[in-house]
């Protein structure tokens, strides 16, 4: 067996929760969103995708929120990215246990946890498993 990569997170969201997401992932955080195979898109939900990341969102009739698990995304301009989302209502999470690392934890709408984190220095911005 041979991992190249990861390809994609998913994480559940309410039915009819298409409208929020996209609001979520497009406007707040600048993910495109890419179509559904059409084989896939009498499920609901929807995909979105930014650079070396794809976000898939599924329906979950009996949804609960992912309080721990999480994805994490590496950023450029963490504050401005903290910024946007305490403008925009989301509430954020300082975190400062991982050395080398500022980050924070918000919630996409559904309360799905979501972590951002910016390298502060060069060995901690080395840091791959790719």
């Amino acid at each position: 067996m041979s991992i190249i990569v990861l390809d994609h997170i998913q994480l559940a969201m309410p039915p009819g929760g298409e409208s929020e997401a996209r609001s979520f992932y497009t406007d707040i955080l600048g993910f495109e969103e890419i179509e559904k195979p059409e084989p896939l898109r009498h499920r609901g939900g929807c995909w979105f995708k930014i650079t070396g990341a794809e976000v898939h969102l599924g329906i979950e009739e009996d949804f609960r929120p992912a309080k721990k698990a999480h994805p994490a995304f590496r950023v450029v301009n963490i504050a401005v990215v903290k910024d946007s989302l305490m403008a925009k209502g989301f509430s954020v999470t300082a975190d400062t246990v991982l050395p080398g690392f500022d980050r924070f934890y918000t919630a996409d709408p559904f309360g799905n946890r979501i972590e951002f984190l910016e390298a502060q220095n060069d060995k901690a911005e080395k840091r791959s498993y790719v």
